[in-house]
Protein backbone atom coordinates (compact mmCIF):
# COMPACT_ATOMS: atom_id res chain seq x y z
CA UNK A 1 0.00 0.00 0.00
CA UNK A 2 3.00 2.50 0.38
CA UNK A 3 4.23 2.04 -2.76
CA UNK A 4 0.96 3.57 -3.91
CA UNK A 5 1.16 6.43 -2.01
CA UNK A 6 4.82 7.25 -3.12
CA UNK A 7 5.65 9.94 -6.06
CA UNK A 8 7.78 8.77 -8.61
CA UNK A 9 9.30 12.67 -8.43
CA UNK A 10 9.30 15.42 -6.16
CA UNK A 11 9.55 19.19 -6.85
CA UNK A 12 9.01 22.46 -5.00
CA UNK A 13 6.57 23.51 -7.50
CA UNK A 14 5.38 23.39 -11.29
CA UNK A 15 7.72 25.58 -12.82
CA UNK A 16 10.53 23.27 -11.76
CA UNK A 17 9.38 20.52 -14.38
CA UNK A 18 12.12 19.51 -16.63
CA UNK A 19 10.48 19.07 -20.03
CA UNK A 20 13.09 17.60 -21.63
CA UNK A 21 13.41 14.73 -18.77
CA UNK A 22 9.61 14.10 -19.77
CA UNK A 23 10.05 13.30 -23.10
CA UNK A 24 13.04 11.11 -22.74
CA UNK A 25 10.53 9.08 -20.09
CA UNK A 26 8.21 8.88 -23.37
CA UNK A 27 5.14 11.15 -21.68
CA UNK A 28 3.56 12.86 -24.01
CA UNK A 29 0.68 14.57 -21.80
CA UNK A 30 0.16 15.68 -18.60
CA UNK A 31 -3.15 15.97 -15.94
CA UNK A 32 -2.53 18.17 -13.31
CA UNK A 33 -4.57 19.18 -10.30
CA UNK A 34 -5.78 22.87 -10.17
CA UNK A 35 -5.75 24.26 -6.44
CA UNK A 36 -2.45 24.48 -4.66
CA UNK A 37 -0.65 23.06 -7.92
CA UNK A 38 -1.16 25.15 -10.52
CA UNK A 39 -3.06 28.29 -8.59
CA UNK A 40 -4.10 29.31 -4.60
CA UNK A 41 -7.26 26.92 -3.39
CA UNK A 42 -10.42 28.71 -4.19
CA UNK A 43 -8.91 31.65 -6.37
CA UNK A 44 -10.59 32.64 -9.44
CA UNK A 45 -7.82 33.38 -11.27
CA UNK A 46 -4.41 32.66 -12.38
CA UNK A 47 -0.56 34.18 -12.54
CA UNK A 48 0.13 35.30 -16.05
CA UNK A 49 3.71 32.77 -14.87
CA UNK A 50 1.12 29.94 -15.65
CA UNK A 51 -0.46 30.90 -18.62
CA UNK A 52 3.36 31.40 -20.17
CA UNK A 53 4.32 27.76 -18.66
CA UNK A 54 1.22 25.74 -20.03
CA UNK A 55 2.03 27.62 -23.39
CA UNK A 56 5.56 26.41 -23.49
CA UNK A 57 4.31 22.92 -22.67
CA UNK A 58 2.02 22.82 -25.72
CA UNK A 59 4.92 24.24 -27.71
CA UNK A 60 7.09 21.45 -26.48
CA UNK A 61 4.09 19.33 -27.63
CA UNK A 62 3.02 17.97 -24.36
CA UNK A 63 -1.03 17.54 -23.82
CA UNK A 64 -2.37 18.91 -20.96
CA UNK A 65 -5.72 18.26 -18.76
CA UNK A 66 -6.90 19.30 -15.09
CA UNK A 67 -8.47 16.72 -13.29
CA UNK A 68 -9.92 18.29 -9.93
CA UNK A 69 -12.25 17.66 -7.24
CA UNK A 70 -13.16 21.06 -7.53
CA UNK A 71 -16.72 22.42 -8.65
CA UNK A 72 -17.39 22.22 -12.40
CA UNK A 73 -18.48 26.03 -12.38
CA UNK A 74 -15.21 27.52 -10.31
CA UNK A 75 -13.44 24.91 -12.55
CA UNK A 76 -14.58 25.45 -16.24
CA UNK A 77 -13.60 29.07 -15.78
CA UNK A 78 -10.40 28.71 -15.20
CA UNK A 79 -9.63 25.55 -17.45
CA UNK A 80 -11.55 28.40 -20.10
CA UNK A 81 -9.38 30.86 -19.00
CA UNK A 82 -6.29 28.50 -19.39
CA UNK A 83 -7.56 27.10 -22.78
CA UNK A 84 -7.21 23.50 -21.48
CA UNK A 85 -9.43 20.67 -21.05
CA UNK A 86 -10.23 19.24 -17.45
CA UNK A 87 -12.68 17.17 -15.55
CA UNK A 88 -14.70 18.24 -12.78
CA UNK A 89 -15.64 16.66 -9.56
CA UNK A 90 -13.72 14.26 -10.03
CA UNK A 91 -13.28 12.22 -6.84
CA UNK A 92 -9.59 11.48 -6.55
CA UNK A 93 -8.41 8.84 -5.92
CA UNK A 94 -10.76 7.20 -7.98
CA UNK A 95 -10.11 6.45 -11.33
CA UNK A 96 -12.47 7.18 -13.56
CA UNK A 97 -11.81 11.05 -13.61
CA UNK A 98 -8.29 9.70 -14.78
CA UNK A 99 -9.30 7.51 -17.20
CA UNK A 100 -11.68 10.34 -18.87
CA UNK A 101 -8.49 12.87 -19.01
CA UNK A 102 -6.55 9.57 -20.73
CA UNK A 103 -9.20 9.91 -23.60
CA UNK A 104 -9.36 13.67 -23.15
CA UNK A 105 -6.01 13.48 -24.57
CA UNK A 106 -5.80 10.61 -26.26
CA UNK A 107 -3.14 9.11 -24.83
CA UNK A 108 -1.86 5.60 -23.05
CA UNK A 109 -1.34 5.52 -19.43
CA UNK A 110 2.51 5.21 -20.00
CA UNK A 111 2.65 8.25 -22.06
CA UNK A 112 1.00 10.55 -18.80
CA UNK A 113 2.51 12.18 -15.89
CA UNK A 114 0.42 13.51 -12.97
CA UNK A 115 1.03 16.47 -11.55
CA UNK A 116 -0.27 17.30 -7.72
CA UNK A 117 -0.08 18.55 -4.31
CA UNK A 118 -1.70 15.52 -2.34
CA UNK A 119 -0.42 11.93 -1.71
CA UNK A 120 -4.19 10.64 -1.09
CA UNK A 121 -6.03 11.83 -3.90
CA UNK A 122 -3.19 13.04 -6.77
CA UNK A 123 -0.12 10.89 -6.35
CA UNK A 124 -2.32 7.75 -4.86
CA UNK A 125 -4.93 8.30 -8.34
CA UNK A 126 -1.94 8.56 -10.32
CA UNK A 127 -0.27 5.28 -9.34
CA UNK A 128 -3.37 3.61 -9.34
CA UNK A 129 -3.68 3.30 -12.89
CA UNK A 130 0.68 3.03 -13.32
CA UNK A 131 0.87 6.93 -14.34
CA UNK A 132 4.39 8.84 -13.53
CA UNK A 133 3.20 10.70 -10.28
CA UNK A 134 4.89 14.05 -9.52
CA UNK A 135 3.96 15.24 -5.99
CA UNK A 136 4.86 19.15 -5.71
CA UNK A 137 4.71 21.49 -3.10
CA UNK A 138 1.59 23.06 -1.91
CA UNK A 139 1.22 26.79 -3.55
CA UNK A 140 0.13 27.87 0.03
CA UNK A 141 -1.21 27.00 3.22
CA UNK A 142 -4.45 28.26 3.12
CA UNK A 143 -6.59 25.31 1.99
CA UNK A 144 -10.23 23.14 2.46
CA UNK A 145 -10.38 22.10 6.11
CA UNK A 146 -10.63 18.50 5.30
CA UNK A 147 -7.10 18.86 3.10
CA UNK A 148 -5.56 20.12 6.23
CA UNK A 149 -6.61 17.50 8.13
CA UNK A 150 -4.88 14.80 5.09
CA UNK A 151 -1.71 16.83 5.66
CA UNK A 152 -0.92 15.05 9.04
CA UNK A 153 -1.60 11.82 7.33
CA UNK A 154 0.73 13.14 4.57
CA UNK A 155 3.22 14.05 6.77
CA UNK A 156 3.38 10.46 8.59
CA UNK A 157 3.41 8.53 5.00
CA UNK A 158 6.08 10.89 3.72
CA UNK A 159 8.09 10.19 7.22
CA UNK A 160 7.67 6.22 6.39
CA UNK A 161 8.83 6.34 3.07
CA UNK A 162 11.88 8.60 3.37
CA UNK A 163 12.75 5.91 6.41
CA UNK A 164 12.77 3.27 3.72
CA UNK A 165 13.89 4.78 0.97
CA UNK A 166 11.26 5.35 -1.13
CA UNK A 167 10.89 8.88 -1.28
CA UNK A 168 12.10 10.65 -4.49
Amino acid sequence: MLKLLCPDLFLDNIYALDHKYLKERGIKGIITDLDNTLVPWNERSFYPRLGSWLRELQREGLKVCIVSNNSHQRGAEMADALGVPAVWKAVKPRRIAFRRALKMLNLAPEEVAVIGDQIFTDILGGNRLSLYTILVTPINKREFIGTRIMRCLERLVISQLKKRGLFP
